[in-house]
């Protein structure tokens, strides 16, 4: 709303115009001498009396409080609504540019609930291109818009927030934004179902990387419970991905797969090619784990190609880690290794996570071949990455292979010692360890 000068000057304006004296504008109402006090700018009108006022003088509310057509922030929102589906069936550097636009006008109206929806954009686009730093700049400042609005309103900038830090591989922090939100939205009265749905079913691939399975099934649990009060069918499936997640943690594959099959085939419906991507990447990770290792080549792949064909890069390098686990075990060093190495010249761009695991992927194929020493290396490059970002549900193994292989080796006291570190890593069921932001993080 405009300053009460700038109101007072557009409503005399508008009487004016319209040939009406203030005691014809007023009633029955108000008075003259409201309408009078209110043209000189001495008061801030309230909406009650703007809606009332607009009306009388044949304009819209949104017009006389701001001096914008009503249709133009109803034109920028249809377009956002276009934006949103090129992010959904384009590619994501097409669906920026779309955005960036956006948020241009949305600054020059000064419309904020506009600007703050093309930041949100901005930052899912930047997700998926892998540019985690601009990703986390862009629900920040879509987060600073909303902060006068009520939680539930901020809550997609904050999810999308941790998920950018996650994919860096700073799970503790990525918790740490979720589980202070979920307290403080249940301390202040506004358990929004949506709201809770989307930080519940945010913060399973975190507990989860980080070995805490027990929170990771009560967050599938209170997610699953909410999911009849959600109207938003995407939302849904996005709950039902990451619940799946929880089943597969639990060995329950037919209950993972169920529940994918339920996301992809909302996800088809919509044609929301990113996230049934996601659900080829996960099925063929459930299959993996299975031992159907055909199938789960065929998923990956599929993952891997529709992720490509969108320029997704940060997902496409991370699903090759999975299809390359999987060309391992069928004894496909060379192209296991191909797929590894070309990760890792990427730098550590893709997350600590992630990076980690081609590490323990490179270690395995020297061990398989016989090469001890690089296998060595490869695991104590995996250690310092995921001893880095938290993942405590991995290095437990990785603790593991690398003291089985000192061992083998005759050295004793070294596999010890990494038996040692192994057990040190185990998290108590249910338990995550929670701090501020890490330096360097994203934003």
């Amino acid at each position: 709303m405009d300053e009460p000068a700038t109101i007072g000057h557009r409503v005399q304006r508008l009487r004016t115009e319209r040939g009406l004296t203030q005691r014809q504008l007023a009633e029955p109402s108000y008075t003259p001498a409201y309408i009078s006090t209110l043209e000189s700018g001495k008061v801030r009108p309230s909406e009650t009396a703007l809606r009332f006022l607009a009306g009388r003088l044949g304009t819209s509310y949104e017009e006389l409080a701001t001096g914008r057509p009503a249709y133009l922030a109803t034109e920028l929102r249809l377009a956002l609504t276009d934006a949103h589906q090129q992010l959904a069936t384009g590619t994501a550097d097409e669906a920026a540019v779309l955005y960036r636009r956006l948020l241009t006008d949305a600054e020059h109206l000064g419309l904020v609930p506009e600007q703050a929806e093309a930041l949100l954009g901005l930052g899912d686009c930047a997700l998926e291109t892998g540019e985690l730093a601009d990703a986390g700049h862009h629900f920040q400042a879509a987060e600073r818009l909303l902060a006068e609005e009520p939680l539930p309103r901020r809550v997609r900038a904050i999810r999308g927030r941790a998920v950018a830090h996650l994919l860096a591989g700073e799970l503790r922090y990525a918790c740490y934004l979720l589980e202070s939100t979920i307290d403080e939205l249940g301390a202040s009265g506004l358990a929004d179902p949506e709201a809770l749905v989307i930080l519940y079913a945010a913060v399973i691939g975190p507990y989860i990387d980080m070995g805490a399975h027990a929170r990771a099934a009560h967050a599938a649990e209170l997610a699953l419970a909410l999911a009849p009060q959600v109207d938003d069918p995407a939302l849904v499936a996005g709950m039902h991905r990451q619940v799946a997640r929880t089943f597969l943690a639990e060995g329950r594959t037919a209950d993972a797969d169920a529940s994918l099959a339920k996301a992809q085939a909302i996800y088809q419906q919509l044609s929301l090619c990113t996230d049934l991507a996601h659900c080829h990447w996960m099925r063929g990770y459930v299959q993996a784990q299975n031992g159907e290792l055909a199938s789960a080549e065929k998923e990956l792949r599929a993952a891997r190609d529709m992720l490509n064909a969108r320029r997704a890069a940060l997902f496409t390098a991370q699903v090759e880690v999975e299809l390359a686990d999987v060309l391992r075990r069928q004894g496909r060093h060379g192209e296991a290794s191909d797929l590894l190495s070309a990760f890792l010249e990427l730098g550590d761009r893709h997350g600590a996570v992630h990076a980690g695991g081609a590490h323990r992927l490179l270690g395995l194929i020297a061990e398989e071949r016989g090469d001890s020493e690089t296998a060595e290396e490869h695991y104590v490059t995996a250690l310092g990455l995921l001893e880095r970002s938290g993942a405590s549900g991995d290095l437990a193994d990785l603790c593991r292979l690398l003291g089985d292989l000192l061992r083998r080796g005759g050295r004793t006291e070294a596999a010890l010692d990494a038996y040692r570190t192994g057990l040190g890593h185990r998290s108590p069921p249910g338990t995550t360890t929670l701090g501020p932001a890490p330096i360097g993080a994203v934003p």
